[in-house]
């Protein structure tokens, strides 16, 4: 078995030509697959296939008490499950640092961009809202897990009814669905990580390169306004590295957001 190390600078040396060990230029995504419909039992849900890497999401609505700060608002909870069966690495138990990371990152983009229109999701102010929930579950892990869940959840989002409400019961009518979609927004908020590998910087890696990754940096946008921007990894950033980072961002989501359109008009 070839060494961290020597991996490491293969990958660099790779790198530095403009090059990659699966033959896509840095700045490319590899295949991407959506299929929707997974779950009969979820309002919204999404299979997303990045290369092997493979993860589906869920979307459920519940009814509960707005939080205390807003409401007027409905409530929004993501959350990531990393499953053993994904990879040898993802041992069972309580959630490590990996899931709640990525359910955090997904949470704030979608947040933060206004994509669900919260205030639509009320009920009774002060008394009952919508909450919605995002469930994200890791089939196969090989690599760029953080923007197979961001596209995920998007479609999961965009496909989501709203259940059947007996106002006259105050209670959610179980398995029945309305016409309504979930009320959201035309401003996507698409989610593009970006590594930092030596000197150079390449989209969507594969497990074997994103063991090597320096650094990251996934930002949020949508239409050329940023939503939410998380570093990951522990070596530093420069200014001029960030704007580097955040004109490939750019670049690539409109890449990306082109492969995905028709799964979220």
């Amino acid at each position: 078995m070839e060494s961290p190390r020597i991996t490491r600078e293969r990958v660099k040396a790779y790198l530095a030509e403009g090059k990659r060990f699966d033959g896509r230029k840095p700045e490319e995504f590899r295949e991407i697959s959506i299929e929707t419909g997974i779950s009969n039992k979820a309002e919204g849900s999404a299979r997303v296939k990045i290369g092997k890497t493979e993860v589906i999401v869920g979307v459920k609505l519940e009814v509960s008490a707005p939080y205390p700060d807003s409401p007027d608002k409905g409530n929004l909870m993501t959350t990531a499950e990393l499953l053993p069966l994904s990879s040898e690495r993802i041992s069972s138990g309580k959630p490590g640092f990996d899931s709640i990371e990525i359910g955090r990152i997904i949470d704030r983009g979608i947040r933060e961009s206004g994509f669900i229109n919260f205030e639509k999701l009320c009920i009774k102010k002060g008394e009952k809202v919508w909450s919605v929930f995002i469930d994200i579950y890791s089939i196969n892990d090989d690599g760029n897990m953080l923007d197979a869940a961001g596209i995920g959840a998007i479609v999961a989002l965009t496909e989501a009814k709203m259940p059947k409400y007996n106002e006259k019961e105050g209670k959610v009518v179980s398995g029945e669905w309305t016409e309504d979609k979930l009320p959201i927004e035309k401003k996507v908020p698409l989610s593009i990580t970006v590594h930092k590998i030596g000197k150079k910087f390449l989209v969507d890696p594969t497990r074997e390169e994103e063991d090597v990754s320096e650094t990251r940096m996934t930002t949020g946008s949508y239409d050329g306004t940023i939503a939410s921007i998380q570093k990951g990894e522990k070596e530093s950033i420069s200014i001029e590295e960030l704007k580097e980072i955040l004109d490939l961002s750019e670049k690539v989501r409109n890449e990306v957001f082109k492969k995905i359109e028709k799964y979220i008009k």
